[in-house]
């Protein structure tokens, strides 16, 4: 379950590397550090070619251009410029709206976590100055629901977005963390029907939690849509309590879209799963035999190190090593009922029928992976890889995603934050459209019981 980027990463954009003694890599930028790099708006298809390899070696790239203890100058950023992917003539009604998946770095993890950001500079790193990017962000895709993730500062955001025309929900983690979620939509296009926060604690299953929220379309109040927001837990050898957060959701997910009509689903946020792993298999096929996967590597995490994904280190397998791994792949009845909810029950199964905004919408090969999806919505020096998502149900439609990073450009930049980008994840954002109504459609929604509920959180941060 390893990330199957790596190989196709090597054979397209070659990086120089080499490791040090203790095992940190030293890796070099696909280009020199001293051009300026630009990437021009792009149209709507697949149609970049993937960089040309170099006949440099690899051993002048390390000596030359790269120190992993080093910080890089602020004059040597790249430019970032994200662009727009449009799909393929979607069969779609114009009622349409976007929505912002992004995990925001919490102040507090970022001043707790210093080693996973040694090549970035240190005023990047400062809350002020990350607030005033992450908003400018925001505010240049003008969205009309923000699903953010890892949010510890929620009212200095607020109190810039209140003034945009957003209304806000927060719901801190339980326990010792002081993040959360936070889901903000625009007032004048969303009236919101019913909202549920999620604390996992209360299931055995972490600190963690979870929003879902309904909404009606002021311009058309028979389209209702119901938005779900999880960070769920990082923990790489925990896919146990991984799949039974994602499992709980989607139940809840799926009881609140029937009570309202049936109406369409988005769910946003760290997954904390690659799109190699069994946590993504079980999203988008909607079932899962646990027992087939190792219960310590359901996430696929493992294997993102940026060394590993840039094919500098690779992973010992010995035969031993490879029996013990069989070995302590038995689940015990207590992981099956964290996973399952049973612990006589090894089939994960779910109702919604899922599918992925970015895996739908082609994109480039400079940015995305052989799956579809992109090709790292995550870095900093221990972690290169996709871990956020924007899942949408049936009767919706992607009909555009704003595009991830090149990658050899994301590379060059060190790791995340960098001038233009105020977290380690880069935000996902896809316009959505309903798709045609049917008699039965429209005799759901008008049936569907109303139960209004107030438009903010409790003020807990």
């Amino acid at each position: 379950m390893g990330c199957e980027v790596s190989s196709w990463l090597r054979a397209r954009a070659p990086m120089a590397t080499s490791i040090t003694s203790s095992g940190t890599p030293k890796r070099g930028p696909f280009f020199l550090s001293s051009f300026k790099l630009t990437i021009s708006c792009c149209t709507s298809g697949p149609t970049d070619s993937p960089p040309s390899s170099s006949s440099l070696s690899s051993r002048s790239y390390s000596r030359r251009w790269y120190n992993a203890l080093r910080r890089r100058p602020l004059d040597h950023d790249p430019e970032i410029v994200r662009h727009w992917v449009e799909a393929d003539q979607p069969l779609a009604s114009p009622e349409r709206f976007t929505v912002v998946s992004y995990n925001i770095l919490g102040d507090r993890n970022a001043s707790k976590h210093r080693d996973l950001y040694v090549n970035v500079p240190s005023s990047y790193m400062k809350w002020e100055r990350r607030k005033g990017v992450i908003c400018k962000e925001l505010m240049g895709w003008n969205p009309d629901i923000i699903c953010l993730q890892e949010v510890d500062k929620y009212y200095d955001l607020s109190d810039n977005l209140v003034k945009a025309g957003y209304v806000g929900s927060y719901k801190r983690r339980t326990g010792d963390t002081v993040d959360g979620c936070a889901m903000f939509w625009k007032a004048n296009e969303l009236q919101l029907l019913e909202a549920e926060s999620i604390e996992f604690k209360v299931y055995g299953l972490h600190d963690n939690v979870a929003q879902l929220s309904v909404f009606e379309m002021r311009k058309d109040e028979s389209r209702r849509l119901l938005i779900g927001n999880i960070h769920v837990l990082y923990n790489p050898s925990r896919g146990d309590v991984k799949l039974g957060q994602i499992r709980f959701l989607l139940s809840r997910a799926q009881s609140l879209s029937a009570k309202w009509g049936n109406a369409p689903v988005v769910l946003a946020g760290d997954f904390n799963g690659t799109p190699q792993s069994a946590i993504y298999k079980f999203l988008s096929s909607s079932k899962l035999n646990i027992l087939s996967y190792d219960r310590r590597d359901l996430s696929g995490q493992r294997s993102c190190h940026p060394a590993q994904v840039l094919g500098v280190k690779k992973e010992m397998k010995s035969p031993f090593i490879l029996m013990n791994r069989l070995f302590e792949n038995c689940w015990t009845d207590e992981e099956v009922k964290v996973a399952t909810g049973n612990a006589g029950c090894h089939l994960l199964v779910h109702q919604l029928k899922l599918a992925s905004a970015y895996a739908t919408v082609k994109g480039s090969t400079k940015t995305r992976g052989p799956d579809g999806e992109p090709l790292a919505t995550s870095y900093h020096s221990k972690f290169l890889g996709t871990v956020d998502y924007l899942w949408y149900s049936d009767g919706l439609v992607p009909t555009r995603v704003l595009d991830t990073i090149p990658f050899d450009i994301l590379h060059s930049t060190g790791g995340l934050p960098c001038k233009k980008v105020g977290s380690d994840h880069l935000a996902l954002v896809s316009q959505f459209a309903f798709t045609q109504r049917t008699k039965e459609d429209i005799t759901h929604t008008s049936t569907a019981t109303e139960i209004p509920a107030p438009e903010s959180g409790d003020k807990n941060d």
